[in-house]
């Protein structure tokens, strides 16, 4: 027999003792408590995790524009110069096509190899001469599209802080 002992008691008889043997396993109630409890945990965490996520690709967007803009700069000092816009940002990748940039780093300017596109998928924009300064390095934000509020805001090298 499982889950039964047998002992000798002392005129030979066989007396069984019942082991009982319980499964352990949680209970309905128990897995709802837990699921609820998640679902709490998940509504307060997920916006504070949602925001910082948003906020991480605007510094993103932030750096690599001035990462361009420092770029852009020592392209400056070497073909006395800014890229055209019809050039654009690729000028400080792969020389241009023109006669008058005589002093191009072979290197480049950028450590990539190709322009890095924003956080959000999009080419960064450039402008020579740019509406807000000498030029203009900016993404469209998150909707790619211009002007906008909060996430959606072009954020440019001209409101870097």
């Amino acid at each position: 027999m499982t889950g039964t002992t047998g002992t000798t008691g002392t005129a030979g008889t066989v007396r069984l003792n019942k082991t009982t043997h319980r499964q352990r396993g949680f209970t309905l109630i128990e897995i709802m408590v837990v699921v609820i409890i998640i679902g709490i945990l998940a509504a307060i965490v997920a916006p504070n995790v949602i925001g910082n996520v948003d906020k991480a690709n605007v510094t993103k967007a932030k750096s690599e524009i001035r990462a361009m803009e420092s770029a852009l700069k020592l392209y400056r000092l070497d073909n006395f110069a800014y890229p055209t816009t019809e050039q654009g940002l690729e000028a400080l990748i792969k020389k241009p096509n023109d006669p008058n940039i005589r002093n191009w780093n072979p290197g480049g300017y950028m450590e990539r190899s190709s322009i890095p596109l924003d956080p959000w998928g999009n080419p960064y924009q450039y402008l020579n001469p740019g509406n807000n300064g000498a030029i203009d390095v900016y993404s469209f934000g998150a909707d790619g599209r211009p002007g906008g509020e909060e996430n959606n805001a072009d954020i440019g090298n001209w409101d870097l802080n």
